[in-house]
């Protein structure tokens, strides 16, 4: 039993690629099943995270139980909530606010504990997006620019540089920079012979992150087969332009069909399955 909480836990690239496999088997109907319970737990507000986990739950064999996050805000000790619905369920996948409940659901190995997002992080996000990479480029080889504040998004990619290895560089203002991760807050200079472009919505820094705005002219700046890969929900005109989507860089909207197999990987993963 495994829980994913980090990318930086205990993975690494040996990992990465033998979850890249497993995906494989999942996107060609060989995946691994088995009859059980997934207990899930998301916002009404999610939409493409919790749209593939059920659905991969239930081609996994396994029957979805989807609850609000709130449910987890109560007194009960995290450890009997989930060493009691391990007598029914198999596997927990968690959405919720503060990643510190999932450590503690999980601190109990009643069973496994899932990420889902958080405010800290989203590992299933980006574990999905280099698997999408993987199938046109070499994950390893390419330079990666993250355009955004220090957040969950920025931090996942930052934990998956650390963990795999891989050339990340955040463009923001001074003040909205990670800890750690190498920066520059000039954004044509910072897009220079970049391969892959992330993106994340501004949140409360929209104000601040106006002038990062991913256009034309900035992916102009990047290597001539430059990769856009905006986070989704992303708004044009927001933090990516209009004309930049409608261009040929635009990873598009079936990259993130990846989801439903990693997601899935990851899953049988955490189980032992594999």
């Amino acid at each position: 039993m495994e829980h994913l909480l980090r990318l930086t836990d205990s993975w690494d690239r040996s990992r990465l690629d033998g979850l890249f496999r497993l995906a494989d088997a999942y996107e060609h109907g060989r995946g691994p099943i088995r009859e059980g319970c997934a207990v899930l737990f998301f916002p009404d507000s999610s939409v493409r995270t919790r749209v593939t986990f059920e659905l991969g739950v239930r081609r996994m064999g396994l029957t979805p139980v989807t609850l609000p996050p709130g449910t987890l805000d109560k007194p009960e000790a995290s450890g009997d909530v989930a060493s009691y619905l391990a007598q029914w369920a198999d596997i927990l996948v968690v959405r919720h606010p503060d990643i510190t409940v999932l450590e503690k659901l999980a601190s109990c190995d009643a069973m496994p504990v899932v990420n889902a997002m958080t405010d800290a992080n989203h590992p299933c996000e980006v574990l999905s997006d280099l698997y999408s990479l993987s199938k046109i480029r070499n994950i390893y080889d390419l330079r990666y620019l993250f355009v955004g504040a220090d957040g969950n998004i920025g931090r996942a990619w930052q934990e998956a540089a650390v963990a795999f290895g891989l050339d990340l560089t955040q463009c923001s203002p001074h003040d909205l920079a990670m800890p750690g991760t190498a920066w520059k807050g000039d954004l044509l200079e910072a897009s220079s012979g970049v391969d892959v472009i992330i993106t994340d919505g501004p949140g409360p820094f929209a104000q601040e992150l106006r002038p990062f705005q991913i256009t034309p002219e900035v992916l102009q700046a990047a290597a001539n087969d430059v990769l856009l890969n905006p986070c989704p929900p992303f708004i044009r005109g927001r933090e990516v332009s209009a004309d930049a989507i409608a261009g040929p860089a635009f990873v598009g909207h079936e990259f993130k069909k990846a989801l439903l197999p990693v997601q899935q990987a990851i899953m049988a993963t955490c189980m032992n399955l594999t």
